[in-house]
């Protein structure tokens, strides 16, 4: 393999693992993506100016105490496509194609059998799990391995936000808004009356990312 073709699949390695940290991150400066790659800020910018070019990552400035505004540089939509997108096209097709043919009740039934199959399976693979955290963990790596990118993070008040950094079905479910009303009651039904299911962020109406937040409920 020649020199040039070895730069090139390094290259292209670099920008995909900076394509998928900051789509787990969210918004970084130079600095910080240079201790990740262990590389010089110079070539960090190299690879940001070429991957913005390819219109997949833009930066906005934010204040700083002491300096100039720093870069925070950002995943765009376009970069959309190297993750997950659950056959997109397809499912918007299907939708459509339901509703033509049985209109949206017909269609709220169709999705009511697939919500009832979900919770068959979570409920399952959450069956062994002792307290909310254990579920809320599990339920991330189902979340996971479906393409959303899930995490739990503690938020010092006794509550947990449950947080999805893609969606695999989003184009789906801006077509059928009912994806995303069952989803909330799926989470909810899994992890039980005793908490309260609450979403706070979400991708489809221009947030990064869609967050839920978990807290006990008071009696």
């Amino acid at each position: 393999m020649s020199g040039n073709q070895t730069n090139k699949d390094t290259s292209t390695k670099t920008r995909r693992g900076i394509i998928d940290l900051l789509k787990q991150q969210g918004g970084m400066d130079v600095n910080a993506l240079s201790s990740e790659f262990f590389l010089s800020g110079m070539a960090i910018r190299q690879h940001l100016n070429a991957l913005k070019e390819e219109g997949l990552v833009t930066y906005e400035e934010e204040a700083r105490p002491m300096g100039r505004p720093a870069k925070l540089w950002r995943l765009t939509p376009e970069a959309n496509r190297y993750f997950p997108s659950g056959y997109s096209e397809l499912s918007v097709s299907l939708i459509n194609s339901m509703r033509e043919a049985f209109g949206n009740e017909g269609l709220d039934k169709l999705l009511a059998v697939r919500n009832k199959n979900m919770l068959d399976q979570y409920l399952l693979h959450l069956s062994d799990a002792s307290d909310l955290r254990g579920k809320m963990e599990k339920l991330a790596d189902i979340r996971t391995n479906e393409g959303y990118m899930a995490e739990v993070k503690d938020q010092g008040d006794g509550s947990l936000l449950f947080i999805e950094k893609h969606c695999p079905i989003c184009e789906a479910a801006a077509t059928c808004a009912g994806l995303c009303k069952n989803e909330l009651n799926l989470f909810q039904t899994v992890l039980g009356n005793s908490v309260l299911v609450e979403r706070v962020e979400h991708i489809l109406v221009g947030g990064r990312n869609c967050v839920y937040r978990v807290s006990e409920r008071i009696n």
